[in-house]
């Protein structure tokens, strides 16, 4: 049974991670006339859905739903006047839900959690809510970036097949699949399509690690392979956007190992191709830090413990910005845009464009 209950301004408990979810989500829905707002997990079975406002007397209206569609605007699960939260608790963690955030006399704005909340992997989330030119919003539930799938329980494929997630793109290496495969859910296809991630194998990266072969791991060997990473697999990124404008393939989700590099590339070309500004894109690609900082605290105990310079290998393993904005520079200065790449490198015509815009922005 689900359970609503009220925060007043002032009880703000985030942590690492969901101040970081904050930041993003907020900055995304400030649009004229629209309530910024967003979800963040406070429980197992419990979201705080949160909008901007010192509760200024007008009503605010609270829908929910489990798919993504529009939602039905005609019993709110909460009613809140002089308050800036509600929690609702009681939610079944088999689904996924949106929420539809009204403040009278203004436009509503859907909102649902960043990351898709799973046993086993980490940095799975959705790419939509995102404010586009003009207004407009990534759409929720339909583009999701991913770290490996081979941590996946059986009730982490009852969650995707519940999300309804039609189609992976695995952009893992032959040999990072053979170490780690996993088994899909009923109504998935699957796409290998392999992205080396500059001159390595990262199947092999912990036996080069452990001897000592750690020189490839800098900042500045990690943004080549950002940039080599469209330069060097255009196919990819034409297959995989082929893809996406069809509606039948989607939900989609383009994973990886960590869910960082070759799948934040996969998210900044999506993004930014449908107008999300490259400031959105830099946040969006530092919250793989936030997600993934658990896993990494265990194994940079283990590194160090077989006396691994931590600071070393730090690139490899995390998002780091300074990566991301070389690689943003680089489609500026040779391509002019991340569409004019899809068009000129990857040879992504723009009928296929046009259908990613018209079906993926509300």
């Amino acid at each position: 049974m689900k359970r609503v209950s009220r925060n007043v301004k002032g009880a703000e408990e985030a942590g690492p991670a969901g101040l970081a979810f904050l930041t993003t989500d907020m900055a995304q829905n400030k649009e004229p006339g629209h309530l910024p707002a967003w979800v963040k997990r406070v429980g197992p079975d419990g979201v705080e859905i949160s909008w901007e406002g010192d509760g200024d007397g007008r009503e605010v209206r609270v829908y929910m739903r489990t798919g993504p569609d529009r939602i039905d605007r005609t019993e709110p699960i909460a009613l809140v006047t002089g308050a800036n939260r509600v929690r609702v608790s009681g939610l079944d963690p088999r689904a996924r839900y949106y929420f539809d955030v009204v403040r009278d006399g203004a436009p509503g704005v859907k909102v649902a959690e960043r990351r898709v909340p799973m046993e086993g992997p980490v940095n799975f989330r959705d790419l939509g809510g995102y404010v586009s030119g003009g207004g407009k919003q990534v759409r929720w539930g339909e583009v999701f970036r991913s770290d490996s799938l081979a941590r996946m329980t059986d009730r982490d494929r009852d969650l995707l097949r519940a999300i309804g997630v039609r189609t992976v793109c695995d952009f893992r290496t032959a040999g990072e699949r053979q170490k780690a495969p996993y088994r899909l859910w009923e109504g998935a296809r699957y796409f290998h399509l392999p992205v080396l991630h500059g001159e390595y194998d990262p199947a092999g990266a912990l036996d080069r690690i452990l001897r000592g072969d750690v020189d490839w791991m800098s900042t500045e060997a990690i943004t080549q392979g950002y940039i080599r990473n469209i330069e060097r697999f255009p196919d990819v990124w034409r297959r995989v956007f082929t893809l996406m404008a069809s509606s039948g393939n989607r939900p989609l989700v383009g994973h990886c190992t960590g869910g960082k590099d070759r799948a934040g590339v996969f998210a900044a070309l999506t993004l930014l191709t449908l107008g999300v500004t490259e400031e959105t894109v830099l946040s969006d690609h530092g919250l793989s830090n936030a997600y993934i900082a658990g896993l990494l605290e265990g194994l940079f105990e283990k590194l160090a413990s077989k006396g691994v310079d931590i600071e070393k290998v730090r690139p490899y393993f995390t998002a780091p910005p300074e990566c991301m904005e070389a690689f943003l520079e680089h489609l500026r200065r040779r391509y002019g845009s991340a569409e004019a790449y899809l068009r000129q490198k990857a040879k992504v015509d723009e009928k296929t464009l046009a259908a990613l815009r018209e079906q993926l922005l509300d």
